[in-house]
């Protein structure tokens, strides 16, 4: 009798020790990114049944993706960023400062050649790193939110490119970087600029997903006082995030100047909304803690979709805000339900898990769902 009460405990606390696992099927499925993709697909389905000749073809794809590709970078940082449950209003005016700076400093050089180009491209990166650490120190030391200092960096660097310029776009950009950068091909019909925005891509899926850095990134956005007890320097890291994405933000600014050969200061009014809306739309939380590149680049691709689409088929382009703006309110929704039901003890819709591992019973709530 003594040996059936001890060993059915035993037999009771076998499931909790060892839990039956979701399906990996059935975990893709649920996982937001992945329900974006979807939707991306009938997007592009729709418009190639409408406009079968004008949409569904090679130069078409080419140009969609080549006008992606700009903010995809832009997206990598706002994506580190918006998991530590912060905010970057300002990278469409630091891109468009970096972008003034690189032109004047590669006028002040001359020339037409590589050593001019790169000359602008470190310049610009430099810059937009300064004004991300600048945004970092004022976030983390000075404790002023988010919201206020990017909104105050977006006006200063906006009011900044304006008095060096004079209101005047610059137009003068090294031959070689609309050639090789702007206008230029890799191989076949592939452009440079995609090329260069996919390493920036694999380099931010990397970084977020398989480095202490990632790591570190998904506590601070998770439990921002728990990062702390456990070791992080939350201060630290929370400046190393903003200079980051203010780097990205530079880089973006000088392959701007290279695409549209011009500083095209009042062009940017509506990037940071868009990257926003783009990384909010691929799953990233607002509240912080989860996040995935991949879902990043899938939210970037339905506005750019959406703008040609509509081109294409007759239909003015400002339906694309409506359907936008209703898929972001759909996405998150999405996100508030799947934090909720976290909240009730129900399994985890994320299927990625900081460092790779999975969470215990003991660990509290999944990253992304904590408060």
């Amino acid at each position: 009798m003594s040996a059936s009460t001890t060993t059915q405990p035993t037999a009771a606390a076998e499931p909790d020790s060892a839990p039956a696992k979701t399906p990996l099927v059935r975990r893709v499925l649920r996982l937001q990114a992945f329900q974006i993709l979807l939707v991306l697909l009938v997007i592009i389905i729709v418009f190639s049944t409408l406009a079968p000749h004008n949409f569904a073809n090679l130069s078409n794809a080419r140009q969609i993706v080549q006008n992606a590709s700009i903010l995809a970078i832009l997206g990598v940082g706002m994506t580190f960023v918006i998991i530590t449950s912060g905010i970057d209003l300002s990278i469409g005016s630091v891109m468009v400062f970096s972008g003034v700076i690189a032109a004047k400093v590669m006028i002040g050089v001359g020339g037409d050649g590589w050593s001019t180009a790169l000359i602008g491209i470190v310049a610009s990166t430099v810059t937009g790193l300064l004004w991300g650490v600048v945004n970092g120190v004022l976030i983390a030391k000075a404790k002023i939110p988010p919201l206020i200092v990017t909104l105050g960096s977006l006006g200063m660097a906006l009011g900044l490119a304006q008095i060096l310029t004079h209101g005047v776009d610059i137009r003068q950009v090294p031959q070689v970087m609309q050639d090789k950068i702007g206008y230029g091909n890799v191989f076949g019909q592939v452009p440079t600029l995609s090329i260069i925005a996919l390493v920036v891509i694999a380099i931010g899926m990397v970084v977020l997903h398989a480095t202490r850095f990632g790591r570190y990134t998904y506590a601070v956005g998770s439990n921002e006082e728990s990062a702390r007890r456990v070791g992080v320097r939350v201060d630290a890291h929370l400046i190393k995030i903003y200079a980051l994405s203010g780097l990205l933000a530079g880089f973006a600014g000088v392959l701007s100047l290279a695409q549209f050969s011009t500083t095209a200061i009042a062009g940017q009014s509506q990037t940071n909304l868009n990257v926003i809306a783009a990384v909010v739309i691929g799953g990233t939380s607002l509240f912080g803690g989860f996040g995935t590149i991949f879902g990043t680049v899938v939210g970037l691709f339905i506005p750019a979709v959406l703008q040609n689409g509509f081109v294409i088929v007759g239909i003015q382009p400002f339906w694309q805000q409506v359907a936008v703006g209703a898929v972001l309110i759909a996405a998150v929704y999405v996100d508030q339900v799947r934090r909720a039901s976290a909240a009730r003890g129900r399994p985890t819709r994320s299927l990625l898990r900081p460092g790779g591992r999975k969470q215990s019973r003991n660990e509290g709530p999944p990253e992304g769902d904590a408060a």
